[in-house]
């Protein structure tokens, strides 16, 4: 049915006089703009990243901790591994709890100066981690961990979408998020250094102390180079001010200064289609966080020394960078993400299924890159995907950590699934993750469709917008009848 044909019903109207578009033509990239995104992208992309590297380093630190004498020294010995597993999922607890609030409250603070000071948060909580010396000291500061980096991972999608379109976002995540994947490579070269080194400390104290330290002064660092929002920023003249800002309205519209629209957090928690994120983000996290933490202890089952495993952990996150920066390039250029998502989880799947299935050590091996690949690359492209179709800021604010935080139980889930009674095959761990990996194909598939129907009912409805024109979403958020998901 055409639009002119159309006779709109009276919530209709009213949806439409609430939003206000402007039709102009679609803004091809100018020198000025191309000048503007390489200078965003050198003074954040930069800190960002290694942001993410020592977030991530001192989030799974427990893994190579634990083949340095960190259970015989802080645990009793931790026999069944019990104590260890409580040790490393208790960050998701802090960190499930607090994404909601702490993404909320971080619209109201200036971003440079939120990101820094969570960075120094869990940077002094892993410096302090060194000086445990029993089983709740330990819980205490990942507890501390957590707490602080629910305010960090969130808010760096959001933080990004202020200065990148959705046809640039899902690339500049992924290079962000691959710095996930190379902590897993770094902290196991970190480990493997470490591990002849005869200092008067334990080895697993001073990894500790090691990645830390830099985590405190980096974020000090950030809250001089990061900008702020962009109409508030004093790294822009008043020409790339004026261009960020119009850049940050294309097919949306950015809210004015640091606020909350209170309807839009209630909207967040009543789309279930940010459930059907959290059962996306669950699964992928289940398979990614748990098998970092115990992809070295893996890898000795495999009849390797403790050293060698550490080395051999590098490779398949390296590949898994590679993987995924290439994945989210496609995925911005087609503007498509879940075929990519489902693409990306059935190869994890395989992974897991060749890990429970097989006993060849070469095959078992090839299976680490395939769940690397498969499960950092669905994260980075999930966060791209619901950072444009939420909609408004405030409800990217809110939605994103409320599926991220359903996610992250998947994370504690995981860190269950490797008990040492159970190495060192570890089958039920492969078995939960593998039917895991392939609910989260089945899902984005069921999201690919009801985006894509969405806007062809909405193109029938009220007419095919204008590309990149700005679309009032202040009231309805996505909802708002001229905006388009990205299917």
């Amino acid at each position: 049915m055409s639009a002119d044909k159309h006779i709109p019903s009276l919530d209709e109207k009213a949806a439409v006089e609430g939003e206000t578009v402007v039709r102009t033509e679609s803004i091809s990239p100018s020198v000025e703009e191309r000048r503007l995104v390489r200078k965003l992208d050198m003074r954040i992309l930069p800190i960002a990243c290694i942001m993410y590297l020592f977030a991530y380093l001192c989030r799974s630190n427990l893994g190579n901790a634990r083949l340095q004498g960190l259970p015989q020294d802080v645990l009793h010995g931790d026999p069944t591994g019990v104590l260890f597993d409580w040790t490393n999922s208790v960050f998701f607890f802090s960190y499930v709890l607090c994404q909601v609030p702490a993404t909320l409250l971080s619209k109201l603070c200036p971003p440079r100066i939120w990101l820094g000071c969570t960075m120094v948060g869990w940077g002094l909580c892993s410096l302090l981690m060194s000086t445990a010396f029993d089983f709740p000291g330990l819980l205490v500061a990942r507890i501390g961990i957590g707490a602080f980096e629910a305010g960090f991972s969130p808010g760096i999608p959001l933080y990004m979408s202020l200065f990148y379109g959705k046809d640039e976002l899902g690339v500049r995540l992924a290079f962000w998020f691959a710095f996930a994947a190379i902590a897993g490579a770094f902290g196991g070269l970190i480990a493997f250094g470490i591990q002849d080194i005869h200092a008067a400390i334990p080895n697993w104290k001073l990894l500790f102390i090691v990645e830390g330290l830099p985590t405190v002064l980096l974020g000090l660092l950030s809250m001089v180079i990061l900008p702020n929002r962009p109409e508030e920023t004093r790294i822009l003249n008043e020409r790339e001010r004026e261009i960020a800002i119009e850049r940050m309205n294309r097919g949306t519209r950015a809210d004015i200064g640091r606020t909350v629209n209170k309807p839009h957090i209630s909207a967040a928690f009543r789309d279930w289609r940010v459930y059907a994120g959290g059962i996306l983000y669950f699964g992928t996290n289940c398979a990614a966080a748990a098998f970092g933490a115990f992809l070295p202890t893996v890898i000795a089952t495999f009849g390797y020394t403790n050293a060698r495993a550490q080395l051999l952990t590098v490779p398949p996150y390296m590949v898994a960078a590679v993987y995924m920066c290439l994945t989210s390039y496609a995925s911005d250029r087609l503007q498509s993400r879940g075929i990519f998502i489902v693409v990306a989880s059935v190869l994890g799947g395989i992974g897991y299924a060749l890990l429970a299935g097989v006993t060849n050590i070469h095959a078992r091996y090839f299976a680490t890159f395939c769940i690397t690949s498969g499960t950092y690359t669905s994260i980075g492209v999930i966060l791209a995907w619901y950072v444009h179709n939420l909609g408004s800021e405030t409800k990217k604010a809110a939605g994103m950590p409320i599926f991220m935080a359903i996610g992250q139980c998947g994370s504690v889930l995981g860190s269950h699934l490797y008990p040492a009674t159970e190495g060192p095959r570890y089958i039920r761990g492969f078995a939960v993750s593998c039917a895991l990996q392939f609910l989260n194909a089945f899902t984005a598939l069921v999201l690919t469709i009801s985006y894509g129907v969405e806007n062809k009912r909405r193109d029938e409805r009220y007419g095919k917008p204008v590309p990149d024109a700005p679309v009032d979403t202040s009231i309805l958020a996505d909802k708002a009848p001229l905006f388009r998901y990205t299917p």
